[in-house]
């Protein structure tokens, strides 16, 4: 539902942004040597798990993460696993370099599983993850819904998953596809906590980057992106010329996690889409300019 937004506080927008996150490709690895002096230490940085990278790629990305100071949190493609044996030849390569401690489990983008893990949380219940150290498992959150599952399963999906790492004993944060438009965020944060789950929540949210691109990767992830979202956002339809970012988006939604204390803990998480140095770049001189 629209709502009023209070005033951005630039309190709230450094809590929001305070231990933010960012997102990579095993092909990122020269792009994150070069973002790395303004990445701060210890920051969780996301290893995707994308169909045309091979384990080797992915494992040395999760490796270059940790050697540069950060955490690595690779990513676990469920239906993109053909076996078991392969989902602990991916765990063991990656306990190996250290990257074993923080996970993201995804379904994955194929329509038919390609071995036994249909959705992410068969992937938990296998018992798998804790024998190579995991201790925290991400799982995905929709705020503007999922092109292809309704929303009512994306809810029992969600209970389920964290019910079964309570049960496991793993921590958990939730993780959301990115988004333009803070109504329907906040109107998912309360869901979520009026579900019981008090786990962290990442906002997902594009860092600076060319208005056709932020377009193209929301129309291809089912983001709302229609003329009155993306103004709200900060740019136009009508001209699709420079780049944008997120200031308005993390000012309002700052001001609007404050309103209730419910709705914390809640961090932001960065898709990349522009770079890993032009992220880094942008959230290091928005901290200066609030603080």
């Amino acid at each position: 539902m629209a709502r009023n937004t209070p005033a951005p506080d630039p309190a709230a927008s450094l809590a929001l942004l305070d231990g933010f996150s960012l997102e990579m490709t095993g092909k990122d690895v020269p792009g994150l040597e070069e973002a790395r002096d303004v990445i701060p230490a210890g920051t969780k940085i996301n290893v995707t798990f994308l169909g045309n990278e091979d384990l080797d790629m992915r494992v040395a990305a999760a490796k270059a993460v940790k050697d540069a100071g950060f955490v690595p949190v690779p990513h676990v493609s469920a239906r993109r696993l053909a076996s078991a044996a392969q989902l602990e030849e991916f765990l063991d390569r990656l306990q190996q370099v250290g990257a074993t401690e923080h996970v993201f489990a995804v379904g994955g983008d194929p329509a038919e599983p390609e071995g036994p893990y249909p959705d992410s949380l068969s992937v938990i219940r296998s018992g798998i993850l804790q024998k190579y150290g995991v201790r925290e498992v991400s799982i995905a959150g929709y705020p503007e819904r999922h092109p292809d599952i309704p929303t009512d399963v994306l809810w029992r999906h969600l209970e389920d998953k964290s019910a079964a790492l309570t049960d496991a004993g793993l921590g958990q944060v939730i993780l959301t596809q990115f988004a333009f438009d803070t109504d329907p965020v906040i109107d998912w944060i309360d869901g979520v906590r009026g579900r019981g789950i008090t786990s962290e929540i990442r906002i997902g949210t594009p860092g600076p980057a060319g208005i056709k691109r932020l377009i193209t990767f929301a129309r291809r992830f089912g983001v709302g992106a229609n003329a009155m979202i993306v103004k709200k956002y900060g740019f136009s339809l009508t001209n699709l010329m420079g780049t944008a970012g997120p200031d308005r988006f993390i000012g309002d939604l700052g001001a609007l996690v404050a309103q209730k204390e419910s709705r914390g803990p809640v961090k932001i998480h960065f898709y990349t889409f522009g770079g890993l140095r032009a992220t880094s770049d942008w959230a290091r001189d928005y901290i200066a300019a609030q603080s």
